[in-house]
């Protein structure tokens, strides 16, 4: 793997957090530790990692091994909008699209993404996202929290 990382990051344009992403998605998706993803674990990949369900186009791939896997997210990943993204979490969080966050958002989606989360953590979390202490975290706080840990990966 650093004989890969260093050869990526010479060819492209990736931070070591999104090449390490990359790696780790591919060997959460390579389940039966084949050394490459087929079909089906490509699209659980790309949805891993985008969030969204891979266009046709990526199936007329039969199977894919690390070392192609990860310059090819990578490059991805590494023009992905860093306020684009933010704003799909957003969203994601937002179901009831009012523009802004409850603590029962926060709750849902956080019980979606990690169900073992203590309540505990989750009020903290909420209470450090919403910085004027309002009970509600619009989308400039939301942003705001996203692009400090951005900064500081």
């Amino acid at each position: 793997i650093r004989i890969l990382f260093r050869s990526f990051l010479c060819i492209r344009c990736v931070n070591p957090v999104q090449f390490l992403l990359a790696v780790k998605v591919f060997h959460l998706c390579d389940v039966d530790k084949k050394g490459f993803l087929n079909r089906e674990d490509l699209k659980i990949a790309v949805v891993m990692l985008f969030g969204y369900k891979p266009s046709k186009v990526i199936f007329f791939v039969v199977w894919v091994p690390l070392e192609r896997f990860v310059p090819l997210m990578g490059t991805k990943l590494a023009a992905e909008d860093p306020y684009e993204r933010t704003m799909q979490i957003f969203s994601a969080f937002d179901a009831h699209c009012r523009g802004f966050l409850k603590l029962e958002d926060f709750k849902r989606a956080l019980a979606q993404v990690a169900p073992r989360l203590p309540e505990r953590t989750v009020l903290e979390v909420f209470r450090h996202v919403d910085q004027d202490s309002d009970g509600f975290v619009s989308f400039k706080d939301f942003e705001n929290v996203i692009s400090y840990g951005q900064a500081n990966s």
